[in-house]
């Protein structure tokens, strides 16, 4: 195989992703050959489920190295690794991908330097991370409804509805806000009218003045554990003399 200037992957061997390449080097070589780890990038590696995360990791050397390999293995125990992906890149710079799949925790990244007799010179270790970025939960918005259906100018309109979250299987989601928005018929912009907090089950309850006939829908904003959710649409029928706000 006719050797190139970045990163290929070799081979798994006793649990580690064994990464080669090679570079150009003079043709004197030096008596101390030194090999560095510079750089690993990003650190730590923060992977999200059904998306892959690329590291780069920048290794130095000095010019009678002539090949450098890097594995890359759980600090702690050896597992079995499928192969991996490696990107071309200049000089002596390696990219791999890390999915869900990978361990979480401390990894060991190791280079290893070879001078032209394929002969180890030098190697340098260093550590990194790899977690699994926890996702958000999804939402959802059931049974919302805006009652009377029909009323009439200045009277009230209750809205109630559950807030859910999955989480093995729907449940009520808790203390949360949930924000009730409304468009008059034959507008497209939605106001905001009124809000809510979901009680121990996931219901909210509001309420507001009827002011013309239009429809209404409930809206979660989500935050850092739950994902964002918008209800259907219900219409409510306002006659009489217009309410003026």
């Amino acid at each position: 195989m006719r050797k190139i200037a970045v990163g290929i992957l070799s081979a798994v061997v006793g649990g580690a992703m064994l990464v080669s390449g090679a570079g150009a080097a003079s043709a004197a070589a030096k008596r101390d050959a030194e090999i560095k780890i510079r750089d690993i990038s990003p650190n730590p590696v923060a992977v999200q489920r059904g998306r892959t995360t690329t590291a780069y990791f920048d290794i130095g050397a000095t010019r009678d190295v002539r090949r450098v390999e890097l594995s890359v293995t759980p600090a702690e125990g050896l597992r079995t690794m499928r192969t991996k992906d490696v990107r071309d890149l200049e000089g002596w710079r390696f990219a791999i991908g890390f999915n869900e799949h990978d361990p979480s925790g401390k990894w060991r990244a190791t280079a290893t330097a070879y001078d032209r007799f394929n002969r180890v010179i030098a190697r340098d270790s260093a550590f990194f991370s790899v977690y699994l970025k926890r996702s958000k939960a999804d939402t959802r918005v059931e049974r919302f409804s805006a009652d009377p259906s029909s009323v009439r100018s200045g009277r009230t309109i209750g809205f109630s509805g559950y807030l859910q979250a999955e989480n093995r299987g729907w449940r009520g989601v808790r203390g949360e806000r949930v924000n009730v928005y409304y468009r008059a018929s034959g507008s497209s912009a939605w106001k905001w009218v009124a809000a809510g907090t979901t009680s121990w089950n996931g219901k909210f309850t509001a309420q507001t003045r009827a002011f013309r006939s239009g429809s209404f829908r409930a809206v979660y904003a989500g935050d850092e554990r739950l994902d964002s959710a918008t209800s259907r649409t219900d219409y409510v029928r306002v006659y009489g003399p217009v309410w003026r706000r």
